[in-house]
């Protein structure tokens, strides 16, 4: 028998391949399956992001004078339409995972000593275990942070109405995600970062992200020194260099990252973070014992986290198998879509152009704002290093492009490449364009 702890994207994944390939096996899962993305993640802000953007288009339209009124959001429907939808989708993963042959169970936690496993408080024996028990929020020690009012990704379902201001705290792509979507709803928001905002992440897009987090008021190099009220939260007191600053506020959003949840693990090697220490089979520092997903530390992505299980439960099964971590896409959604993936390579030379007018885009040509895409390539063979891009549809984009970047294609090889038209990204056309670039460089 085969045991998994965590019913999240890798266990979950994991699973399936497993008891598809005839194992027995026995998804533990202390709450509702689907972990950390459908419950408290990727699904969430889709939600919130679809409601987000179609209020951010209903005002641009309203502003050319082509809707006669912007419609105000109804927070309450809001999250409990949410949660329905969540619950369907919990319900048809729960069916898919039974159907291929795996038993789930519920309501349990599952412990693990090196190799003694309990479940339940009852010891198990297993063939081998895999560890994919996904990551929890990270909360930093400030004064009042468990005041009412003060929510965190796993929180956030327990906020009944919107707030009328939020701060956020935090600098990374959660926090810009959420500085938008209840920037879009209404809230007065002011989004307080320890450093920069969006670090590391390519100029063109971060100028873009900045231009569409527009109506967030936004402070870097700023820490929050404690959070204020009684019966709930009333304020919060900054502190940039040496000046103080007191913000009023009925909400504060923790968006400080994840940490790996390992509180019922003892016995596995850890690293600097925690998380539980792996080599590219998946494989731990304890005979059968195997860890994949967020458990095993970032870059907490959920299609990671799959292969992750994948890769595991191959190598569960005697198939030799590695993880590759080579051109990783990235995500985040604002008003557009930003992909992004990148190969160090310090003789890459990098090409941009503005995202064309398409589907989503059309009626952002007045604004300036239709996107931007740029590419990197080796100036010397023409071989994709890396992809940037904004536009409605720029994480499909981005994931295709990675895909191909990560099997060595060239430039040169979209010469012959037709697009769809109407397109609302120019990645494609720039490949093609580079092709010639390179071409006419060499002569």
């Amino acid at each position: 028998m085969i045991v998994i702890l965590g019913g999240g994207p890798a266990g979950r994944t994991a699973a399936v391949h497993l008891a598809s390939a005839g194992q027995e096996v026995q998804l533990v899962e202390s709450g509702v399956i689907g972990g950390q993305c459908l419950n408290y993640g990727c699904m969430v802000m889709c939600a919130l992001n679809d409601c987000a953007k179609s209020l951010h288009t209903t005002r641009n339209l309203c502003s050319l004078g082509i809707f006669d009124s912007v419609p105000s959001i109804r927070f309450d429907a809001l999250m409990r339409e949410l949660h329905e939808v969540q619950g369907t989708i919990a319900r048809i993963l729960d069916a898919e995972t039974r159907a291929a042959g795996a038993e789930i169970r519920y309501g349990l936690e599952g412990r693990l000593d090196g190799k003694a496993l309990t479940i339940g408080g009852e010891r198990v024996d297993a063939d081998a275990v895999l560890v994919a028990t996904g990551s929890k929020p990270a909360i930093p020690g400030i004064d009042g942070i468990t005041l009412p009012g003060v929510y965190n990704p796993h929180t956030l379902s327990r906020m009944v109405s919107l707030p009328e201001q939020m701060v956020v705290i935090g600098g990374g792509i959660m926090a810009a995600e959420i500085a938008y979507v209840f920037a879009q709803f209404g809230s007065k928001v002011t989004l307080v970062a320890r450093s920069q905002v969006l670090k590391g992440l390519d100029p063109k897009l971060k100028n873009l992200a900045l231009k569409e987090l527009g109506d967030v008021r936004i402070r870097t190099h700023t820490t929050i020194g404690k959070i204020n009220g009684s019966s709930r939260v009333e304020s919060v007191t900054t502190k940039t260099g040496n000046a103080q600053d007191t913000l009023e506020t009925d909400a504060v959003f923790v968006a400080a990252g994840l940490v790996p949840r390992t509180d019922s693990l003892s016995g596995l090697k850890t690293g600097a973070l925690g998380e539980v220490v792996v080599d590219k089979r998946m494989r731990t520092n304890v005979g059968g014992v195997f860890a994949a997903g967020d458990v095993t530390g970032p870059p907490y992505l959920t299609p990671v986290s799959r292969h992750e299980g994948l890769v595991a439960a191959e190598n569960i099964l005697g198939r030799e198998c590695e993880m590759d971590y080579r051109f990783l896409p990235q995500y985040m959604s604002l008003n557009n879509e930003f992909g992004f993936f990148s190969e160090d390579n310090p003789e890459a030379i990098s090409l941009s152009i503005p995202g064309p007018a398409g589907p989503g885009s059309f009626w952002e040509v007045p604004r300036g704002d239709t996107g931007v895409a740029t590419i990197r390539i080796d100036p010397s063979d023409g071989r994709i290093c890396g992809v940037s891009t904004a536009a409605p549809a720029g994480g499909v984009i981005t994931a295709y492009m990675a895909f191909l970047a990560r099997r060595g294609i060239h430039v040169q090889e979209f010469s012959g490449f037709r697009e769809v038209h109407p397109m609302a990204d120019g990645v494609y056309w720039l490949a093609r364009y580079a092709d010639g670039y390179l071409k006419r460089k060499k002569k």
